[in-house]
């Protein structure tokens, strides 16, 4: 199969609401990710190591960072095949309007698309947390003659009413859609291994089509590919479930990006960032090594270029350029870091202002939190979690399922309590 014929298509996501306020100055793809990375980054990495050359990325909503990030991690040179461009959501004489859903975003595309000239066009999210070889994907879809594969992963029954299911037929061939099955009857004939552990096939949201199909399906009505175009397409054309059994993760709320970043500084992450043959890649930043002077730390996923006083930290991801001053105490949270070391003379000036550095000032305690980057924590602040703390906003902090998370550049003054 020569992956020369596919055209990598990743979709950059709409405002991101569940994820706010991560979301408040960046679009979903953009948000990062274990401390070093971005969620694009993982759809990217698979394309590379699949020899997917052709790679587009739709955006629309608060989209500079992730242009940004694209720009400065993902050049190919002038001696390589393919490329790597950016189809952002514009006004034309046909459509004045922003994309209404993923299949719309496809089809506001379609000349770009055309142009690449590929038979398949893989669809990918920019918003999850897996890593599945493209080409075997590919293949298989080739091998068994469909029109359109989705990548399917078994479930048990107590989360299939929260996911689009699928059911498969002899071959693996989709002779049913349900788009969040509530109830007992609709479940039971849903089940593709009745009698299974997990035997509903969720859809993942990632699909190959194969491009003339997929421009005649876009022809008519639906904007959504799972809640539209699927269940159209299953009365004339090969639908393919692609069962993919290892980690993957929706990172579509607050919960779940908290859940899954701590998740990976346990001693036996779930998914592994440190594989030799395929590794996930992001921007090239030269940092320096990280500087520990006295802290205790226990399971703590540490990047480059931190600096970190005496202090207690458990259950974390400390994030690039992160600093913590002395006698600090970190339990489950994530640190985002920064962008920039800030250099004498802007020390002198917060000083002068009044405004605390970059980092967790002296004395601080927090628990139960998400720090975005750049943020300017006081000294002998205490940021911890209240059981049942409704959902709010108070000032320069948000309370999202009873985490706390402190915005990009937001300043928490000494002494807060929150």
């Amino acid at each position: 199969m020569q992956m020369q014929d596919v055209l990598g298509l990743i979709l950059g996501g709409g405002a991101g609401t569940r994820l706010y306020p991560l979301t408040k100055e960046r679009a979903k793809p953009a948000v990062p990710l274990a401390g070093k990375y971005r969620l694009i980054d993982i759809p990217m990495s698979g394309c590379l190591h699949a020899g997917i050359d052709k790679i587009a990325i739709l955006t629309q909503f608060n989209s500079v960072s992730l242009h940004r990030h694209i720009h400065r991690t993902y050049n190919r040179d002038v001696f390589s095949p393919g490329w790597v461009q950016i189809l952002a959501a514009e006004q034309k004489p046909t459509s004045a309007d922003w994309y209404q859903g993923t299949a719309d975003a496809v089809r506001k595309q379609s000349i770009e698309i055309r142009q690449a000239g590929s038979k398949y066009t893989l669809i990918l999210a920019g918003d999850h947390l897996y890593r599945m070889d493209y080409r075997q994907f590919v293949e298989e879809h080739v091998a068994v003659g469909a029109d359109v594969s989705v990548a399917v992963q078994p479930v048990g029954q107590d989360v299939a009413s929260s996911l689009g299911i699928l059911k498969l037929g002899a071959e693996n061939r989709i002779v049913e859609f349900k788009e969040k099955p509530k109830t007992s009857a609709e479940l039971d004939v849903m089940a593709s291994w009745p009698g299974a552990e997990r035997p509903f096939m969720a859809s993942m949201g990632i699909y190959v089509f194969n491009t003339d199909v997929l421009f005649e399906l876009l022809e008519g009505k639906g904007n959504d590919f799972g809640r539209d175009i699927l269940p159209q397409a299953m009365n004339n054309h090969h639908l393919h479930g692609f069962i993919f059994e290892g980690y993957w993760e929706d990172i579509g709320t607050i919960r779940r990006f908290y859940q899954v970043n701590l998740d990976m500084a346990l001693p036996d992450a779930p998914f592994d960032f440190y594989s030799p043959t395929s590794p996930i890649y992001t921007r090239p930043r030269f940092l320096p090594a990280s500087e520990i002077s006295g802290a205790t730390m226990h399971n703590v996923l540490l990047t480059d270029g931190c600096r970190i006083a005496k202090s207690t930290i458990n259950n974390a991801v400390i994030g690039l350029r992160s600093i913590i001053k002395d006698d600090t105490t970190i339990e489950s949270t994530i640190i985002m870091g920064g962008d920039y070391y800030e250099s004498e003379a802007m020390l002198a000036d917060n000083a002068q202002k009044g405004i605390p550095d970059i980092g967790i000032g002296k004395g601080s305690s927090i628990a139960n939190a998400i720090i975005d980057k750049n943020a300017r924590i006081g000294r002998n602040v205490i940021i911890k979690n209240i059981p049942n703390r409704p959902d709010g906003e108070g000032p320069n902090w948000v309370a999202r399922d009873n985490i706390i998370i402190v915005p990009k550049n937001a300043v928490i003054p000494d002494d807060t309590v929150i």
